[in-house]
């Protein structure tokens, strides 16, 4: 269980510091005290987690459902977006280009999450700050890849 809430907190504090922590603050109604309790990996704060319902206030401002990708990931659900329901008012997609545009992306990515994997194990330790790097590397490898899926998806309906 240990392992499952350090990775729940991870994404916490991934999806606290995408909104930003002020915003963060506002909409959950919460302090940063509170918050930061949230996503600590202090010993007594081991067994705290952010309410479901700040999780969903939250997710519906960031970029990434990261609480949910991270419970779905648990669970080995693969998560998909409404793309009738993504982007603007009149529900189009605000997602660029299409596959060759995604695999350049992808390619691109992976690059970046090699790169970033080659200088944190150089001298054969993966810091903590090393691992948050390769966090981002993998949650940016991630978007584009939902993106590519749905471009396929919209090419293959």
């Amino acid at each position: 269980m240990a392992e499952i809430g350090t990775y729940l907190k991870k994404h916490t504090e991934a999806l606290v510091k995408d909104v930003g922590i002020e915003a963060a603050c506002q909409i959950t109604g919460k302090s940063k005290a509170t918050l930061g309790r949230y996503y600590s990996d202090n010993a007594e704060h081991t067994d705290r987690f952010m309410p479901v319902d700040a999780v969903a206030k939250l997710e519906k401002e960031a970029s990434y459902p990261h609480v949910t990708s991270a419970l779905a990931d648990l669970k080995n659900i693969t998560l998909s977006y409404d793309t009738k329901n993504s982007g603007g008012a009149d529900g189009s997609t605000t997602r660029n280009g299409g596959v060759n545009a995604d695999v350049i992306a992808l390619s691109q990515r992976f690059a970046f999450l090699m790169s970033e994997y080659q200088t944190a194990i150089e001298d054969g330790i993966i810091t903590v700050n090393e691992a948050k790097r390769l966090l981002r590397e993998t949650v940016l490898l991630q978007h584009v890849l939902l993106d590519m899926k749905l471009h396929l998806e919209e090419e293959s309906a």
